[in-house]
């Protein structure tokens, strides 16, 4: 039996601050993706077996490259944060943990100027 006070106990275990927003946010990712993803397969089977120039026409119309770049932003942004949760949950080495996570939030950055950039380039015919 400990005579700490639950508030001594929990003292030091770590920041209680933004945890609930990691969740929410993470959930309207979810949602927001479900029919962004409902979406984007009945795009792309659509244009399967098209020609390049029937696939840049029906990505420069201005509603689905909108609808494109949000789904792959959005793709993007929710594994970065499902990502973050795995490794502060599992890597237990700070040093790696930082590394990891510093890594994860960069490729999603950089993988989204990518995508946006390669998104522009078709739509806009270059």
């Amino acid at each position: 039996m400990s005579l700490q006070t639950p508030l001594a106990q929990a003292r030091g275990l770590g920041s209680s601050k933004n945890g609930t927003e990691h969740w929410i946010v993470q959930r309207i990712t979810a949602v927001l993706l479900l029919p962004l993803t409902l979406w984007f397969i009945y795009f792309a089977c659509t244009l399967v077996g098209a020609e390049y120039a029937a696939v840049r026409s029906a990505v420069a119309q201005p509603w689905c490259a909108a609808l494109l770049a949000a789904f792959l932003i959005i793709v993007l942004y929710h594994a970065q944060l499902g990502l973050q949760v795995v490794i502060e949950d599992y890597l237990h080495v700070r040093w790696l943990e930082l590394s990891a996570l510093i890594a994860v939030k960069f490729i999603a950055f950089f993988g989204s100027i990518v995508v946006l950039l390669a998104l522009a380039r078709v739509a806009l015919g270059a």
